[in-house]
């Protein structure tokens, strides 16, 4: 009995089970592209449920026959009957249930069987349109056709199509294409509900400025030595940053900031990129890029933004909504994100992971680029044409929304660094202490001194050196016996060492780092070779493929003068000292006037807290890379003096540039203010960068769409006997022995950068706050 019931009751659950999972799996609507299967799922479902009820009433026959025999065999057990006869009471009672199920089902599948009827013949009808699907041919759609034919071909190639229920039919197609992408017309006959209209969005989050880092470091993460380092520098500099921060709240005035929701993704740390900094961390390695990402974290936490940190892929995949499959798929939702901040490595992972959305959703991206990325190797299509293709560039992304370490190219923006700030008994004991005949070597890697004898030699005549080599204990570092090496040290210990010494020396790598920038906050003389001929890609594995000239003529050649230009054309003397290390009579004279040069530690106002906070609370507030520019209107009549009022534009009073006329009629929302342009005409030979600086002004590229017009060249009396459009990152400009100007086709080409010596360009200027290049007078 108890075998009979128990097969009975399990049976009855895998029926149960299986036709509950035939109405859960297969609802009709869950997907437009299951009308078949729903009709199949169907017919499947009411067998079921027929088999179901000859199943319940076998069982129930079964029971009773059962029954009978253990009446008949109890009748002839005299007293002990009565017991069994207890015992099969609950089994009658279970056998009148049964009957009542069975009963339920059989009535259930008369209605199933009514319901499925009709779901048939809808399916019929919807089948009969699936079979009649054609590519519209609409000339809003033009590339729907060739979509199409795409599909037919490779939608199988990619688990995401079937993700999104492309199942190999002509009308799935049109629906992915339609409805997933937008590259063919909705169809007509598809159930779209009237769009109605959505509330307005609730008002945004107001950033405040944080009080604690505590649940930055959280946010970070663990399980990387470079994530270790990364929050020990935050630690580190904490109450600067907190100090920092309250200084700006105050010159803001309580000025109304949204809280953006920014996903910072460190693609050189993943592990798909390779990560090589990671193990390098602990011996010696380059840590200039952790130190900007360090302080990048730190500066858009403490300005009160909400934040998600990845360092691997899976984490990226998951925060951007990537769909199951090889990336060719658009994101599965609108993206949660109002900024993304990545490097190169990450915009690849970016690129090929979130198929349509990346080319929609680019503007938001903010690309963290070390040496920078020039307009001639940004635009794919002229970088190929031109020969200014490397392995970084190409993305036809605005150049300004590359961000470097350094100011050097103002076509991009300059994100930087922080240094640590020294209080006013902090430098007045530095000071003190400082040992005039002991210097400190740039390099942790022993690599970095090999070759370098003959100038230690000659430092060796006067000053003490120490060096920070990296070493293992059972090999000690190749460096010469008479520098005392301290090993891979603490920063705070490194801080220290600075602290006391007068020179800090380069060798000639690494490039542009932090460290100098350190050295000279701490007191010390930073001391560097020039390199001559300049270092370039053609010269030195480490720049080739590079996506910038640094301004070297208009061929695509990387070149620098020095280890830190930087520290050349920004401090300069007496903090940096500059000088050709092959001439042994320089190097040493140099050496003796240092040790008589008496410096005060200094840091430029960029490279504070405060400067970088200030620095990304503009970039934030103010660069919109998604919303279409408008430009000037063109004025209706081109006369020789261009005095027409409806030029925005007018000439100095010296008649030497043009500036932003204060009676504009039209007067554009646009950062930086207008009212810091000045226009100037470059001479041959200088870039538009040079050509500003020499009248103590910054180059700003986004002005170049105010001056890309014809009457612009006869407002400043230059005389053209033609004007044509084209494409070249060195336009606008003139060629005035012919007489030929010439204006810019693409402006994603507008570059600061460059010159070419029979061209004479426009430049756009504008001013600067002191101490921050970046932004100019009003712009804050």
């Amino acid at each position: 009995r108890i075998f009979v019931l128990g097969i009975g009751f399990f049976t009855l659950c895998f029926l149960m089970t299986s036709l509950g999972g035939q109405f859960s799996a297969k609802r009709l609507g869950d997907s437009p592209f299951t009308i078949r299967t729903e009709v199949m799922g169907a017919l499947e479902s009411r067998g079921v449920l027929r088999r179901m009820s000859d199943m319940l009433e076998m069982l129930m026959k079964r029971m009773d026959i059962l029954a009978r025999l253990e009446n008949s065999t109890d009748f002839h057990k005299g007293d002990e009957a009565r017991f069994p006869l207890d015992r099969f009471q609950p089994a009658a009672g279970l056998m009148e249930r049964i009957q009542a199920i069975a009963q339920n089902v059989s009535d259930i599948a008369v209605k199933v069987d009514q319901i499925l009827r009709n779901s048939l013949l809808n399916g019929k009808v919807m089948e009969g349109r699936r079979d009649q699907c054609e590519v519209p041919r609409d000339p809003k759609y033009p590339d729907c056709a060739g979509k199409v034919e795409w599909m037919r071909a490779r939608w199988t190639s990619d688990p995401c199509y079937a993700f999104f229920g492309v199942d190999g039919t002509e009308c799935s197609f049109l629906i992915y294409l339609s409805e997933v992408e937008w590259f063919c017309p909705p169809l007509p006959w598809r159930n779209r509900t009237v769009a109605v209209p959505s509330p307005p969005p609730p008002p945004r989050v107001q950033a405040a400025f944080r009080r604690d880092l505590a649940h930055l470091l959280e946010l970070i993460g663990t399980g990387k030595e470079s994530l270790s380092f990364m929050k020990k520098r935050i630690r580190h500099l904490a109450q600067q940053w907190l100090r920092a921060a309250r200084r700006l709240e105050q010159k803001l005035a309580g000025r109304q900031r949204d809280q953006k929701h920014i996903l910072i993704h460190i693609g050189f740390l993943t592990e798909e990129s390779g990560d090589v900094f990671s193990p390098r961390v602990l011996k010696g390695g380059p840590l200039g890029e952790m130190v900007q990402w360090a302080d990048i974290l730190a500066a858009l936490f403490m300005l009160g933004h909400s934040l998600r940190v990845t360092v691997s892929l899976k984490e990226l995949q998951s925060h951007l909504g990537v769909p199951p499959g090889r990336g060719n798929c658009p994101l599965t939702s609108p993206l949660p994100f109002d900024l993304i901040y990545t490097d190169y490595h990450g915009l690849q992972q970016m690129k090929q992971h979130m198929g349509l959305s990346f080319k929609k959703y680019r503007c938001r991206v903010r690309v963290i680029d070390t040496f920078g990325t020039e307009p001639a190797y940004n635009h794919e299509e002229y970088a190929t044409l031109r020969g200014y293709r490397t392995n970084w560039g190409y993305w036809n992304l605005q150049p300004t929304q590359f961000m470097t370490m350094f100011p050097h190219t103002p076509d991009n923006s300059f994100m930087g660094f922080v240094s640590e700030e020294l209080n006013q008994t902090e430098r007045q004991l530095i000071k003190a202490n400082k040992v005039s005949s002991m210097a400190v070597v740039y390099g942790k890697e022993a690599s970095i001194w090999k070759g370098k004898e003959k100038f230690l030699a000659i430092l060796n005549k006067y000053m003490e050196i120490h060096g920070t080599v990296y070493y293992e204990t059972q090999r000690p570092p190749e460096v010469p016996a008479f520098v005392k090496n301290h090993g891979l040290l603490p920063q705070h210990e490194f801080q220290q060492l600075l602290r006391k010494a007068k020179l800090f020396i380069g060798f000639g790598f690494p490039y542009e780092g932090p460290a100098p920038l350190e050295a000279i906050a701490n007191g010390c003389v930073f001391l560097q070779a020039r390199f001559n001929p300049p270092h370039s890609s053609l010269n030195h594995e480490f720049f080739r493929g590079k996506p910038t000239s640094r301004e070297a003529t208009g061929t695509a050649v990387f070149q620098v003068s020095s280890q830190h230009p930087y520290a050349e054309d920004f401090i300069g003397k007496p903090h940096v000292w500059t000088v050709d290390y092959n001439n042994s009579e320089e190097f040493e004279a140099a050496i003796k006037t240092i040790m008589r040069t008496q410096v005060d530690p200094y840091l430029p106002y960029e490279y504070t807290c405060e400067g970088m906070l200030e620095r990304i609370h503009a970039y934030i507030q103010h660069q919109d890379f998604c919303t279409t520019s408008s430009l000037p209107p063109s004025p209706k009549t081109k006369s020789p003096a261009m005095q027409s009022p409806s030029s925005p534009l007018a000439l100095s009073p010296n008649s030497t540039h043009l500036v932003w006329s204060p009676s504009a009629r039209w007067a554009p929302q646009a950062w930086p203010p207008l009212a810091s342009l000045q226009v100037w005409v470059s001479e041959p030979q200088h870039t538009c960068t040079e050509t500003c600086r020499r009248h103590g002004l910054v180059c700003e590229p986004t002005f170049f769409r105010f001056l890309n017009k014809e009457e612009v060249f006869l407002q400043l009396s230059i005389a053209c006997d033609s004007t044509e459009y084209e494409m070249n990152h060195l336009y606008p400009a003139v060629a005035e022995n012919v007489h030929e100007c010439y204006l810019q086709k693409e402006p994603l080409l507008f570059s600061c950068a460059g010159y070419n010596p029979k061209y004479r360009r426009l430049c756009p200027c504008r001013d600067f706050r002191q101490g921050q290049v970046a932004l100019c007078r009003d712009c804050l």
